[in-house]
């Protein structure tokens, strides 16, 4: 049977593609169209409705979801301090996404008072000739890391991404590191989804099933010294790794010890695609994450609430019991789930097994006996 997905499937983050806008051209980056097709971004009028109807959905839900201002590159929107100042007034927390390079002490000074929650700020090596190779600027590391110093100097807190990738694997405890001596609050990685840019460098960067279980284990020894808080996205599999080593239950401890962790505790989950998560795309298209390309809806023509309430495809992806191939099977299938977006990427299918999963569940080990 498939799981419910009526009022009671709470929405925490929503990603909104503000614009399609940027100032760089990263090679992994998810999205496909140019900065021609701007003129396509919601308009201030249609974004406030958008956020209207957020506050909606958070008040017939427990909590309000978390609005994620993010790109292209939010700061080349010109109403965007106008748009946080809507969300707020209607009771949305509000985080904001950015390369970095576009902040300055002023901009840094207009983030702070606009009431930001946090800034994730993307540095995707530890060192300028490894940031700069994927980012396809010289001079956008240093660029990023200045617009941080303006950022801590504002008392503003943020944190570090890093899209992991063959090319920067190496530099993890590096950024790690790095990000401690920012003073970012977390550092959240990345696990490359092959769409938009990244499809072709998916075919040279994307680590094995067997590097990403190493990386995964990395990661989870990071996270165990309880220094900073540490976040897999895209690699739902690091569930069942942090439950392996045991440090799920020493992370439940360190809550609310690290400034950034949540405060809610409990068990967490992997996937989140459709489950706590959506993203609206620049022109008000719906999707379940911002690397699945599944159209669930659009709210300039349907309320977002009835999108995350009704859809098909979102109910399927909330029903582990119809995950198939090894996924299926998994005894880990409720807290990780496999990626949605990579399934879909290899097979056309997003219920397939997780293509970059290294782990063999113990049912289909048994039967190869």
């Amino acid at each position: 049977m498939r799981e419910a997905s009526g009022p009671e499937q709470i929405l925490r983050l929503l990603f909104w593609e503000s614009t399609i806008r940027c100032n760089l051209t990263c090679a992994h980056c998810r999205r496909v169209e140019s900065n021609d097709t701007a003129h396509r971004d919601l308009s201030t009028v249609q974004a406030k409705q958008l956020i209207g109807q957020l506050a909606e959905l958070g008040r017939g839900q427990p909590m309000m979801p978390v609005l994620v201002f993010s790109g292209g590159e939010p700061l080349c929107r010109e109403d965007l301090y106008e748009l946080i100042a809507r969300a707020k007034s209607q009771g949305v927390t509000c985080a904001l996404a950015t390369n970095g390079t576009l902040i300055d002490a002023a901009a840094a000074g207009q983030i702070r008072d606009s009431g930001v929650a946090r800034v994730s700020v993307s540095l995707d090596g530890a060192t300028a000739e490894v940031h700069d190779r994927l980012r396809r600027l010289a001079g956008s590391f240093k660029r990023a890391v200045e617009g941080i110093g303006y950022l801590r100097d504002a008392k503003v807190p943020f944190q570090i991404n890093m899209t992991l990738t063959r090319h920067n694997a190496g530099q993890l405890e590096d950024i790690y590191e790095l990000a401690k001596s920012l003073g970012a609050v977390a550092v959240h990685i990345f696990m490359l989804v092959p769409v938009g840019c990244g499809q072709s460098l998916a075919e040279t960067d994307m680590l094995s099933p067997e590097q990403y279980e190493r990386k995964l284990i990395e990661i989870c020894t990071l996270d165990g010294r309880g220094e900073l808080q540490m976040k897999v996205t895209c690699g739902p599999h690091y569930e069942r790794v942090i439950r392996q080593a045991g440090l799920h239950t020493s992370r439940s401890k360190a809550d609310g010890a690290v400034p950034g962790r949540s405060k809610h505790g409990g068990a967490s989950k992997g996937c989140l695609a459709g489950l706590g998560v959506l993203f609206v795309g620049h022109q008000g298209d719906v999707f379940p994450c911002g690397y699945l390309p599944i159209k669930c809806g659009n709210v300039l023509q349907q309320k977002l609430a009835d999108i995350w309430h009704k859809s098909e495809d979102l109910a399927r992806m909330r029903d582990t019991s119809a995950l198939e191939g090894k996924c299926g099977i998994c005894d880990y299938r409720q807290v990780c789930g496999g990626c949605r977006g990579r399934a879909y990427a290899a097979t056309g299918n997003y219920m397939a097994e997780e293509p970059f999963c290294a782990y063999v569940p113990e049912r289909k080990s048994k039967s190869k006996m």
